[in-house]
């Protein structure tokens, strides 16, 4: 049975469907995973643990694109 939960991405409510990977998060709001870091919930999760965490009611992230050029 899913469950609609509230987050915090960016400092934005955002809602979703529990249980969801972090990875299918990011790719249903529009991000490229290559070119992003992501805190979650106040650490920087490095990308090996982005397929085990599963995102809770409550969680907040904050998701920074990286950009290059000079």
């Amino acid at each position: 049975m899913s469950n609609q939960i509230n987050l915090q991405v960016n400092g934005e409510t955002r809602n979703c469907v529990s249980p969801t990977a972090l990875p299918e998060l990011l790719q249903q709001l529009g991000f490229n995973l290559r070119l992003i870091a992501v805190e979650y919930n106040g650490e920087i999760l490095h990308r090996q643990f982005w397929t085990e965490t599963h995102i809770k009611n409550g969680d907040r992230l904050e998701v920074v694109t990286i950009v290059g050029g000079g």
